[in-house]
């Protein structure tokens, strides 16, 4: 194994020969690099801690295996203040040439469909681990939840019967 690059990282690099030369690379990227994400959060604020490591296992399957470590700015569904999400992933990615190739994959990694030029970008498969770690409904851990009973009113029991129209005519109508 090499030993890991700190230095910026590289927009594309080429998946087959990061693989052969078993390359690491790790560093820390900026929220704010990172559109498509961005866009689930409240603001662009930190950054993102990655280590990528590049190789084969004892099966001769190429992969990719991220550690990621970020705080992601998030507005709470309960609250609806700023907190922030801790969140850290380790995902082994296994690299393939063709999507047919995704079932000789071993348990406990994920497919990643790398294009004909051999080339993937490094920032892009940090955003998209991040993106799928977003929870559809973000609630604060330091929110109480809220336990109320809501009854309905004695309108609203009487508009939402179908009988009720009724008995209100028959009332009208007593001799």
């Amino acid at each position: 194994m090499s030993s890991p690059s700190n230095s910026r990282v590289p927009e594309a690099v080429d998946a087959w020969r990061m693989v052969a030369a078993r390359k690491v690379f790790e560093g820390r990227i900026p929220l704010a690099a990172m559109a498509r994400l961005r866009d689930g959060l409240v603001d662009a604020e930190g950054e993102v801690g990655y280590t990528m490591e590049f190789g084969t296992d004892a099966l001769g399957v190429a992969f990719v295996e991220l550690q990621v470590e970020a705080g992601l700015p998030l507005e709470c569904q309960r609250s609806l203040r700023r907190f922030v999400l801790p969140v850290q992933l380790s995902q082994r990615l296994g690299l393939i040439r063709d999507e047919a190739d995704e079932a000789a994959l071993p348990p406990g990694y994920e497919a990643l469909l790398v294009a004909d030029d051999g080339m993937l970008k490094p920032v892009e498969l940090v955003e998209d681990e991040l993106i799928l770690a977003l929870p559809v409904v973000p609630v604060s851990a330091d929110v109480e939840e809220v336990e109320r009973e809501f009854a309905p009113t004695a309108e609203e029991v009487a508009q939402a019967s179908p009988f009720a129209a009724l008995a209100g005519l028959k009332k009208g109508h007593s001799p």
